[in-house]
């Protein structure tokens, strides 16, 4: 991946929740590039322990659940005192299982919050404290152009989704007495190995191709190298904002 260095980054702490695999795993590396401390967050111990390994030193791994909340909160409060104070938080968690009107119980559509956007709001919370000493910081949390463009049945996750624009924008106003950004970013359809394994298609390739500006498929780096620049200095007057990251999708 071609990669712009932001010295501003060097040494910062960076959180990524459900950064083992797919986007997430995609901007623990790039993070760790500029030489950051990447500290991961998810689900998948086998595949946190292994990416923490190949990536080495200054990176932290936490097996967590972020439905979890008191679990997320003491995972963070770990991280911070394994690598030092959190300034960087990316909010990447979710998870895309498709779902129809008739199949979604109560139960199911908390559980789908919990997994999408909930999580998003308490770990910006408990960061809050490192990010206040530290003078600043910035929280990048992780949408999805599904509510705006796709024809696949998921409600539950696509208002999750939908809900982080309003989130980030509260957020952003309510932190940024503090020097702490917040920003959000919008993802189109990005070929994680999940994505390849699960939904994409011969007519969804085609699909994708016929109505992106852009005439190719869009890779998990592409989304990181948005969040390096929207968590560096270069993006000091930036907060409150959504980017659509999707080839010019939407």
């Amino acid at each position: 991946m071609t990669q712009t260095v932001y010295g501003s980054l060097k040494d910062k702490t960076v959180l990524v929740t459900g950064g083992a695999s797919g986007i997430g795993e995609s901007v623990a590396a790039a993070f760790h590039a500029q030489g950051s401390k990447v500290a991961i967050l998810d689900y998948d111990a086998k595949a946190g322990r292994a990416l923490a390994e190949r990536l080495g030193e200054r990176v932290h791994f936490e097996h967590n659940d972020v439905r979890d909340i008191p679990a997320l909160q003491a995972a963070i409060r770990r991280t911070s005192e394994a690598l030092g104070p959190i300034t960087v938080l990316v909010n990447n968690a979710a998870r895309d299982d498709r779902h129809t009107i008739d199949q979604v119980t109560p139960e199911y559509w908390r559980e789908r919050f919990a997994t999408n956007l909930d999580h998003q709001f308490f770990a910006t919370q408990a960061v809050l404290p490192d990010m206040e000493k530290a003078g600043g910081g910035s929280v990048i949390n992780m949408g999805s152009t599904s509510y705006l463009v796709s024809d696949d049945s998921f409600a539950a996750y696509k208002t999750a989704k939908s809900a982080v624009v309003g989130l980030t924008r509260a957020l952003a106003r309510e932190l940024g007495p503090k020097n702490i950004r917040v920003n959000s970013i919008v993802p189109g359809w990005i070929m994680t190995r999940r994505q390849i394994d699960l939904w994409l298609t011969p007519e969804g390739e085609r699909e994708l191709l016929r109505r992106q500006c852009i005439k190719r498929k869009l890779v998990p780096e592409d989304i990181a190298k948005v969040a390096l620049f929207l968590a560096s200095e270069d993006a000091g007057a930036i907060t409150a904002q959504s980017y659509l990251v999707d080839g010019g999708w939407v």
